[in-house]
């Protein structure tokens, strides 16, 4: 579709929004913009728009908004059951994501990464190998800038991370190399299943040519399972030797691809937990079938130390180890944490509750935790469902979970802030979260 001419309704004008409507503009549409937020609300967003003519519609969800609209493109916190967004489908009028309106546009192959965790890491760690290899490398989409501004730009080649969010309105959305790194229990709250969930993600491989690669992790029984008769071509990874893919083998990283193999010794990654050796694995293969040389991913792999609030040291102190994984804000992120850890864990969790089931939590909070400490207005849920598994303490805030962990924790101990929820009751996001421990730690 050309966009000259054409009248383009933006939904939700946050950070997504306002790349959205530039890019409209500059291509010669007339953009319509509707947000439940008023003027007052949106004075940031609007004055990055001075000068581009806006119909604009504030404050209000008035269906009458789409007379005359040729495209709607909402922000992927709108969810797909809003009214506006049925009626447009309703009426015929094609609903596209940011990204499928990227990819149209987008004049550079693109490499995208989803899961339910570790995204953000694979998608940075991969840029930085590709960008170190002396491309010009376009890193974001979920991850920060919208995938919409690298199509402006002089990129060489994209990297985005990809959430189910914005997989739901795709159509021909399909990157030269796609990631999936795992599939466990999150956003039910805007997911109608599990189920549905596992199939928005597959949208990202769903619509892949033959000449593709579907880089998908073949140890996670929900990712391989429908990874089956996906139309690219399959690079699996796993912890198992395989005749052609990834695995590790007593602290070596071993790619075959191709008739040619390999190896990286692992003693020098900065990251911590079997997790992220999985995130490891997802880049480096997407690396090699991108023909990334060795030596510069291995001078990566050395000096990459991930990015905060994921499984991150904020310090020791009297022997206590403190961790931020606030970005921990599923059941999935939660148990790969635990995992990681060989001795007693005081953990702290809470926040909102994203509909997930935290009974898998179970073996491992009986197994490894040592005091749980629930906080935030998910506390209730999770004490009913795992206070039978350890000492647990129920307090208000983080601040004061900090200090119940403190009065309980001896040398050799970890505190780990994993909240298996959203942050959105006390925290402006999960950062914000992650820093208020920080300081809280520090504070000590």
């Amino acid at each position: 579709m050309e966009l000259h001419g054409k009248t383009v309704l933006v939904i939700g004008l946050k950070r997504t929004g306002v790349s959205v409507a530039r890019f409209v503009a500059s291509q010669g549409g007339q953009v319509c913009v509707t947000d439940r937020q008023g003027h007052d609300a949106l004075t940031p967003e609007l004055a990055s728009l001075a000068g581009i003519p806006l119909d604009l519609h504030l404050g209000t969800n008035d269906l009458d908004v789409l007379a005359g609209v040729d495209l709607v493109v909402p922000s992927p916190g709108v969810p797909a059951n809003a009214p506006l967004l049925q009626a447009a489908a309703r009426q015929g009028v094609p609903v596209w994501s940011e990204i499928e309106l990227a990819f149209r546009f987008l004049p550079c192959p693109l490499l995208a990464v989803t899961g339910t965790n570790g995204k953000s890491t694979t998608t940075t760690l991969l840029g930085e190998v590709l960008r170190q290899s002396g491309r010009r490398v376009f890193v974001g989409g979920n991850l920060g800038t919208p995938l919409i501004e690298a199509v402006t730009g002089n990129y060489e080649v994209a990297v985005a991370e990809v959430s189910s969010f914005q997989l739901e309105w795709v159509e021909q959305f399909r990157p030269h190399i796609g990631l999936w790194l795992n599939l466990s229990e999150d956003h039910l709250d805007r997911h109608a299943s599990f189920a549905v969930y596992g199939r928005t993600k597959r949208a990202l491989l769903a619509r892949q040519k033959p000449t593709d690669w579907a880089v998908v992790n073949r140890d996670d029984p929900e990712v391989w399972a429908l990874a089956h008769g996906l139309p690219g071509r399959v690079f699996s990874f796993g912890w198992t030797l395989v005749p052609e893919g990834t695995w590790i083998d007593t602290g070596t990283l071993i790619v075959r691809h191709d008739g040619q193999e390999a190896r990286y010794a692992l003693d020098r990654v900065q990251l911590h937990g079997r997790h992220n050796l999985e995130n490891v694995m997802a880049a480096v293969s997407a690396a090699t079938l991108w023909d990334a040389a060795q030596e510069v991913i291995s001078s990566v792999l050395a000096t990459f130390s991930g990015l905060p609030h994921r499984l991150q040291l904020v310090t020791k102190k009297h022997g206590v180890s403190y961790f931020d994984d606030s970005k921990g804000t599923n059941v999935g992120a939660v148990i790969q944490s635990l995992a990681s850890f060989t001795g007693s864990v005081i953990l702290l969790a809470g926040g909102v509750d994203k509909g997930g089931d935290y009974s898998p939590l179970r073996p491992l909070v009986r197994a490894k935790v040592k005091k749980l400490i629930v906080f935030g207005q998910a506390r209730e849920t999770i004490r009913a469902a795992l206070g039978q598994e350890a000492e647990t303490v129920v307090v208000d805030t983080l601040p004061e979970a900090v200090q119940a962990a403190v009065a309980g924790a001896t040398a050799g101990d970890t505190v780990l802030l994993s909240p298996a929820c959203a942050s959105f009751d006390q925290f402006e996001n999960y950062a914000h979260r992650g820093h208020v421990f920080r300081a809280c730690v520090e504070a000590l």
